[in-house]
């Protein structure tokens, strides 16, 4: 049998080394440096020849995640590694995934393709932000669920009332999911965009008058929708409003939103490194997650039924 081997970029490495921890595997050996001019330069200083390899990095801004990601992938295959798999926590330019506009980029279907050519075989990620994008690949994806971690927490908080609130039209499913495991209303918030990262928030589809109240969302960027649905919610009765939600971008003035807002408080994973603290977020630690995804996909176990998918298909 081949052996594992687990090797981190640079974007969050304090995830690699926890995964490994749970594998019971130590990270490899890599060295990862920039030229002068910020040119990505990667080798491997362990032997990787005939080995199962896994690269974790998540493609959050700046690009150079991403292109380091590409380059590190390349030097493995040309280190004649057997097989290699990008193990994406957050997979970035997911946002762009088909022509809203005229003349516009579909990011995510290009860099499927970059991740394919450079010699990827195998992807696995989590809460892609639209679940079409794995249909964008042509090679496996295996794409796993935060809700494994957030609603094994809420479930222990023991939330009386609770009412489950998608953001938008688009994470329908995931809040879908989340009420139907929490036993929970659903409530779905009708958004305008007049402008990219510019939302107004229309029409509340439900009632959350004196209920206790969970936004899940894939992710938090400039935290404007988030803020936003937060405020309507208050205005339209709710006690008490929470979040759950995988990815913590918060670029621009996130922090500073969430803090000013009435939420009570965030849940958010640890798939991107938390730029700011706050007392209103709550870092909850994926590491385990994928640690069994990993050991299933090296072992040719299903990594379907450990998530439930089978049980509850609406799970985004």
């Amino acid at each position: 049998m081949p052996q594992l081997k687990i090797f981190s970029g640079r974007a969050n490495r304090p995830l690699a080394e926890k995964i490994a921890l749970h594998l019971g595997e130590p990270l490899g050996q890599i060295d990862i440096q920039n030229f002068s001019d910020g040119e990505i330069w990667v080798k491997f200083i362990d032997n990787v020849r005939g080995t199962d390899l896994f690269i974790i990095q998540p493609t959050m801004p700046p690009a150079d995640n991403l292109m380091e990601l590409l380059i590190t992938i390349d030097a493995a295959k040309r280190a004649s590694a057997r097989k290699v798999t990008a193990v994406i926590p957050y997979f970035g330019y997911a946002r762009q995934d088909r022509k809203d506009q005229p003349r516009v980029a579909i990011t995510s279907k290009m860099i499927a393709n970059l991740l394919t050519e450079a010699g990827t075989d195998r992807i696995i990620c989590m809460d892609l932000h639209a679940p079409q994008i794995q249909g964008f690949f042509d090679i496996p994806v295996d794409h796993i669920y935060s809700s494994v971690v957030f609603v094994d927490y809420l479930r222990r908080q023991k939330i009386s009332d609770l009412t489950v609130v998608s953001p938008d039209v688009g994470g329908i499913k995931m809040a879908r999911a989340y009420a139907k495991r929490l036993e929970a209303d659903l409530v779905l918030i009708d958004k305008r965009r007049p402008a990219p990262n510019v939302v107004e928030v229309m029409n509340i589809v439900g009632d959350v008058k004196d209920r206790n109240v969970l936004i899940v969302d894939d992710l938090i960027d400039t935290a404007g929708t988030f803020t936003n649905a937060v405020t309507a919610l208050k205005k339209a009765g709710a006690k008490t409003v929470y979040g759950a939600c995988t990815h913590p971008l918060l670029s621009g003035k996130a922090l500073e939103r969430i803090n000013a807002s009435e939420i009570e408080k965030i849940l958010v994973c640890d798939t991107i490194p938390l730029k700011h603290k706050s007392p209103k977020i709550e870092v909850m630690s994926v590491s385990q997650v994928f640690a069994e995804a990993i050991d299933r996909c090296f072992h040719n176990k299903s990594i379907s039924t450990l998530f439930d998918v089978d049980k509850d298909k609406n799970v985004e």
